[in-house]
This record gives C-alpha cells, structure tokens and sequence, in this order.
C-alpha cells in the first residue's frame, strides 16, 4: 500500500538510521574515513590559498622566488593529497562492506521466513514475487547504503566549509550557503514525485520475473501447445510496461540530477561575481577569494553526494516495502515441546475426526476423516479425483495442520512435536519428483552423512539401482535440472531412494509410483514391506495392482472416509470403489 507523499522524507530519515543501526562498527568507519576526505578536501582549499597569497602572487610580483618556498608548498599539497586518498579508500572500502552485509542479513532474513512459512502461505504468493523479494527488492533497499558514509562525511566537511567561509568573508558565506535550503527544497519535491514511480517500478519488476519464471517452468506445456508467441507477447506487455515506468523514473531523475549539479556551481559563480567587487574596493584580497570560491567548488561533490542518497531514497523505501510484508508475515508451524516417540520398525498412525478447509474457500476438501494405521502395515488411500487424498497425504506429514481434528503418531498429536522431530521420523514423496541439478548421489542424501553403501541399499528397495549402474558415472553422473537427462519414473524412483535412505518409520506415497510399470511398483512396494524394519506405509493409489498389496484400504469420496477394508472387501461392498479400480484396470488393459 503506497504511503502518504508527506511522509516520504520522514521515513525515509528513519530508513538510515535503520541501516546505521544495522552496521554501526562499519558504518563509523566509513564515516571517519569521509570525514579525513572531507577534512583535507577543505585544508586543500585552504593551502591552495596561502600558496596563491604566499608563493604565487610574489612570483608575479618579482619575478623570482625560493626553492624553499616551492618544496614546502609541494610538501603541504602532497601531503594533503594522500590523506585525501586515504580516505577515499577508507570511505569506499567501508561503506561497500556495510552494504553488502546489510543486503546479505535480509536476503538471510527473507529466505529464513520463507523456510518458516507454511505451505499454505507459499500457495498465496507466485514464486516469482518471492525470488524479487529475496534479490532485486533486498538490493534496492539497501542500494543507497554505499553513498551514505561519504554523504555524513560531507556534512562534516560542509560544517567545516561554512565555518572556514564565515571566518573568511561573512558576507560571501552567506550568499553561498543560500544554496543549502535549495537543495533541501528540491529533495523534498523529487521524493515526493518520485516514490510513487518507483513503488510502481518495483512492482512491474517483481511481475516480469513472475511471468517469466511461469513461462520457463512450464516450458514443455508451451512448446507442445504451441503458445510461444502467446507467452512472448504475455511477457513483451509487462516488459514494456516495465520500460515505461522505468523511462518515467529516469525523466524525474534526469530533471533531479543536473539541478542538484547546478546549485553548487550557481552559487559559486555568485561568490565569484560579489567577490570581484569586494576585491576591487579592497573589501577583501584575491588570496581570499581564491580559497572562498575553490571550497565552493569543492562542495560540488558532497552535495552531488547527499544528493546521490535522497535520490536513491525513494527506491529504497519501494524495495523496503516490499521486503517487509515477507519479514512481518505470521503463520509460521507451531511446534509443541515433545520429542518424537522413540522405537524401531513402522509407527502407529492415527486420524481422528480430522478437518480442512484452504484458505478463502468456504467448502470443506476434508471433513471428519477417521481411521489408524497399525504400526508396519501398509494401507492404500483410494478415491475419485478432487476427494481430497493429496491433503490428507500432505495432513500425516504436517505440511499443512488440520483445521480440526488431529493426527497421531504413536499416540502423540503432530502439532505437540518440537521443530525436525517428525522429519526425523516420517517421510513423503509426491507425484511430482523433484531433482536438483546434482548427481544422483546428492539427490539421493541431500547433503545426509551416509555411505555409498547406503545410497546404493536404498537404490535397490525403489528399483533404482539398475538404471543409476548403467548411467555413464553411476552416482556421480548430474542428472540435469529437475532431473531433465532421466525419464519420468526414474525420477520417481529416485525421489523414493532419497526418501527410504532415511529409513522413516512412516513413509507416505502421494501417487509416487504412478510413473513406473506394475511389475516395477510392485517389487518397490514388496521390499518395502520385507525390510528387517519395515515402515508403516501410506499409499495415495489407483491401480489395482497397488491397491492388492495393500493390508487394508481407506476409501475417500467429496472429503470423507466412507469405508474401510481390504480390496476384496470393498470391491463387493462399495460400488464407487469397484467402479473406480475397474475403470483404472480396463484402462491399463488398453494402454498395454
């Protein structure tokens, strides 16, 4: 929500203290490191000064002068030369730092919320707004921190400059600094005209990176659909909007920029113009002059430097207010105090009267569902597209938490479990596999300290190990970006591996076998159930071939378990269901 243009200076004052806060070692630093710039800077002008009166002008004078003279006036020059440039190094150095940590804490910060929030807060926001959130709104919050130092550090110098020139000539320092409350003046104006363009900037931003992370994520459904010219057009239209925006930013700041590089200038060319008279009534000496209108000409920079911050300001309130909704965003899980219960083999699974509605809807998807998993069996959850089966699969692993009922494992309700407990303890893989662009090592144990040993165990039980042998390096072969080098049940298989290599007590399959042929699923289903330990397997299926090797069967339909049983049963009892399994059967007999 854009804020009241009244209050844009206002906060953007708060914004760096905000910053200085958040550094304060480095931003001292950089500070004094600016402020022996802006010190020598003014003793430059003011040895330039004694030079002209001491060195220059009796040279002219009588036509001669002393090597003595010269050494000490290129000694003084010299030496005030290189403090100059260690400050600039001190400043630059310094404050690059302060930056880069402050947009490196919020990207920690940012990325940190997104690993808190559930996924029903993920399902709310596109992936392409949090991947701005996370970069290019970080970075524009915090982009105007690099000029900050050298612009406090110019205030030091201005403070000194003021004070030398009403020493100097107080009349010539007044006509001056009126130059001062102009710049002011012109900074009030520029932010209030310029914040709104630049929250609309970064807005368009976030929405190009939207469009175009949809556009390259569903690349195969836009090449088999043919709709390339659809989704460039989609993205030229936001990108042009983008450009637009970007060009009206660019004109209030074109107008900006060259008044606050006139100001200084004006107001020197005044000091110069008053000043040639006070000279020529011997109000004042050339020596004077000369050093009055040299730091004039050397305020040109810490002013073109404030400058650079209130001009960066508005951008950096935009990214700010971007950044912030992310970091105040609440319903993060709640964890209990509980350690999981401890034991060996599969865990009970209980689901008493549990509810879900999502968010925004009014309809329940799950509503007083009921029923327990003994501890190793393996039970199948069956039922008609939208019944629900995918929450409740994503409800026994918490990825989401009822709105009522609850879900036990060994008695012991989910929500009462302490953070990375039940991970610890259950496992899930989807329909949909994920694979990182790594080797199938690193897919398989995700970073996990186990041996190859291991890895090539939990190959064997998710039918993996023979296509992974004939892989041209075996586990070290990369298996592309989203595991696009391997076909699709091979990346099933392999999301199963890197969930079994945990050995879970309760492994939960949403439809996770779908990919691989019946001969294959059934000899993944049978080494699961003959392990030394065997887990306590839930399993989201529709063929009958999955559903047989199953000890019992939830049958799910419009959000309710209706019944219960094993295969046989159901198939005589309940007609949805025979019809459903038969219909999935008479399927497979075509397609084979």
């Amino acid at each position: 929500m854009s804020r009241p243009r009244d209050a844009v200076v206002r906060r953007g004052m708060r914004h760096i203290l905000r910053a200085i806060a958040g550094e304060p070692g480095m931003f001292t630093l950089a500070v004094l490191a600016s402020s022996v710039y802006g010190g020598m800077t003014v003793a430059s002008a003011w040895v330039i000064g004694k030079v002209t009166d001491r060195v220059i002008l009796p040279a002219f004078a009588d036509g001669a002068t002393t090597a003595g003279a010269l050494t000490l006036a290129v000694a003084a020059i010299m030496g005030v030369a290189v403090l100059k440039i260690v400050g600039i190094l001190g400043r630059r150095l310094f404050a690059g730092v302060m930056s880069y940590r402050l947009q490196a804490e919020y990207r920690r910060r940012v990325t940190g919320q997104y690993l808190r929030l559930p996924l029903s807060w993920h399902q709310r926001h596109p992936t392409g707004q949090l991947l701005s959130n996370a970069n290019s709104d970080v970075e524009a919050a915090w982009f105007f921190v690099a000029p900050l130092p050298f612009a406090c550090g110019a205030l030091v110098m201005i403070a000194i400059t003021a004070v030398a020139l009403v020493l100097t000539d107080p009349l010539l320092a007044l006509v001056g600094l009126v130059v001062f409350p102009l710049v002011f003046a012109v900074n009030v104006v520029y932010s209030q005209v310029m914040s709104p363009r630049m929250q609309r900037a970064q807005q368009l931003r976030a929405e190009v990176s939207e469009i175009a992370h949809e556009s390259f994520d569903a690349a195969l459904v836009v090449k088999t659909l043919g709709r390339e010219d659809v989704e460039t057009q989609r993205f030229g239209a936001r990108a042009e909007e983008l450009r637009d925006s970007l060009v009206a930013v660019g004109r209030v700041r074109g107008l900006f920029d060259p008044m606050m590089e006139a100001l200084p200038s004006l107001g020197t060319l005044a000091v110069l113009l008053i000043g040639a008279v006070r000279v020529a009534d011997g109000a004042t000496d050339a020596g004077e002059l000369v050093a009055i209108a040299y730091l004039f000409t050397l305020l040109a920079l810490p002013i073109r430097a404030i400058g650079w911050v209130l001009a960066d300001l508005p951008r950096a309130l935009a990214g700010y207010d971007r950044v912030t909704p992310v970091l105040d965003a609440t319903g993060e899980t709640p964890y209990g105090p509980e350690a999981a219960p401890v034991g060996s083999g599969g865990a009970g699974l209980g689901v008493q009267d549990v509810g879900f509605t999502f968010d925004g809807q009014t309809q329940a998807t799950l509503e007083g569902v009921t029923f327990d998993v003994p501890a190793g069996s393996t039970i199948a959850v069956v039922g008609p597209t939208g019944a629900g089966k995918s929450t409740l699969a994503g409800l026994l692993v918490r990825l989401v938490d009822p709105v009522g009922g609850r879900v036990l494992l060994d008695g012991l309700d989910l929500r009462r479990l302490r953070e990375g407990e039940l991970s610890a303890q259950a496992a899930f893989v989807a329909q949909s596999a994920f694979l990182f662009d790594d080797t199938v090592r690193g897919n398989v144990t995700l970073g996990a300290d186990v041996t190859d040993q291991d890895v090539w165990t939990a190959l064997r039980t998710a039918a993996a190990d023979d296509f992974v042998a004939a892989l041209p390096e075996g586990l070290d072969t990369r298996v592309g970006e989203r595991g696009a080098s391997l076909s699709g049940g091979q990346r099933q298989r392999l999301a199963l591996a890197r969930a079994v290599i945990r050995r879970p007590r309760l492994l939960v399959l949403d439809d996770a076998t779908s990919a691989v042929d019946p001969a294959v699923e059934a000899r993944i289903l049978d080494a699961l159930r003959a392990s030394e330990e065997p887990s306590t397997v839930v399993v989201v299926a529709y063929r009958q071939a999955t559903i047989a090797l199953a000890d019992e069967v939830v049958w799910i339909e419009q959000g309710r378990a209706l019944a219960r049983g094993t295969h046989e049963q159901l198939l005589a009892e309940v007609p949805g269901y025979a019809a459903l399994v038969k219909a999935y059967s008479q399927i497979e007999g075509v397609l084979a």
